[in-house]
């Protein structure tokens, strides 16, 4: 896997071992990022943005929106494994200073030291986690009016939003997965 534009573009990022994650593709996180970038719907900007990237994985998504100019990323995944290859490609790249590892369930997040612009939740298909991950982010201060929402989703999985979010975009992301963009109900 490969960081795709940006400061660290083509840096090769380390993914744990085993099958435990599914890496988002390199054309998905194009359509992903481009659609940040270029949306012409309302949302926080990239650059400068404080970002969280829940059910991590191998950190894909936060190292390319760290690369894209985010200021900072905060990555939750459960897996220790896959906590500890976060923190070795930030090692890797250099980019430590401005990233923080905690190997946690984010559907039972700890509280928010400081709220993000943005959120990136990519669980497991079909388990219906991402529900949960944002009544729980919501509450221990994760989310703040205004805050982007995205999920990655299976491509012919059903989704609704819950409660207090709506969509305000959605993007087919290959045969595999779809993007919905969401915001909170009351910030627009």
């Amino acid at each position: 896997m490969r960081i795709i534009a940006g400061e660290l573009k083509g840096r090769l990022l380390l993914a744990p071992t085993g099958r435990l994650t599914r890496p988002t593709a390199d054309r998905a996180r194009e359509t992903l990022f481009n659609v940040l970038a270029h949306g012409n719907f309302e949302m926080p900007a990239l650059e400068g943005a404080r970002i969280l990237d829940a059910f991590a994985g191998a950190g894909t998504l936060g190292f390319e929106a760290l690369s894209r100019g985010a200021a900072f990323v905060t990555f939750m995944e459960n897996w220790r494994g896959a906590a500890k290859t976060i923190e070795n490609n930030a090692k890797r790249m250099k980019v430590e200073e401005r990233v923080r590892v905690l190997s946690c369930d984010a559907t039972r997040a700890p509280a928010a030291q400081m709220p993000v612009d943005i959120a990136l939740l990519d669980p497991p298909y079909g388990e219906g986690l991402i529900p949960l991950a944002l009544a729980s982010l919501s509450k221990q201060g994760w989310l703040k009016p205004g805050s982007l929402v995205v999920a990655e989703v299976g491509a012919k999985e059903e989704f609704q939003p819950p409660e207090g979010f709506m969509i305000r975009h959605e993007r087919a992301a290959g045969s595999a997965a779809r993007f919905i963009f969401l915001g909170s109900a009351q910030a627009s």
